[in-house]
């Protein structure tokens, strides 16, 4: 039995069905579609690329300008593929640097940790933002997994925001 795909290589595999992407392509796609829940790493892309063409799962085509190969998904990907995408999805992480800072905010005074709340406030009142831009750009198709992810976002980021606006009474004096 082969080894399962990991979530990295599982997405390429998925941003591959719709055509024959290179590295780079497939890195910007990642940050477009997913990017808001998921992150990618250049070096990541490039390794799954490798390991996915040891196993069949892909196949590079000739080098293009800047020495690009466009990759595309092989029946042994699809196959693979469709196995992941059927299979439990793993338990969620949560790995918020906020939260991290603030299990140790009694080591930061009261100015600078007010700072850091505001900094995040402002980042999630922009991705908010964003957010429903792209709720509006997507109003009428029919790309329905695209705004199921985005209605996640939207969520999120409202709770965030409240709870961020609910700081300064959870902390204390």
């Amino acid at each position: 039995m082969t080894r399962p795909l990991n979530a990295t290589a599982a997405s390429l595999l998925g941003f591959l069905h719709y055509g024959p992407m290179t590295g780079w392509e497939l890195v910007a796609t990642a940050q477009r579609r997913i990017g808001a829940f998921w992150t990618l790493t250049q070096s990541q892309v490039y390794r799954e690329l490798a390991t996915m063409a040891v196993r069949g799962l892909v196949e590079a085509g000739a080098p293009g300008p800047r020495d690009r190969k466009p990759y595309t998904i092989t029946d042994a990907g699809r196959d693979a593929f469709d196995d992941w995408v059927r299979r439990e999805p793993g338990p969620d992480q949560v790995r918020i640097p906020l939260l991290l800072t603030l299990a140790f905010a009694d080591h930061l005074s009261p100015g600078r940790l007010a700072e850091l709340v505001a900094s995040r406030r402002a980042e999630h009142a922009e991705r908010l933002a964003r957010y429903e831009a792209d709720r509006e750009a997507l109003r009428g198709t029919a790309d329905r997994t695209r705004r199921v992810t985005l209605e996640y976002g939207l969520r999120h980021e409202r709770a965030v925001l409240d709870w961020l606006d609910a700081l300064p009474d959870l902390l204390g004096p």
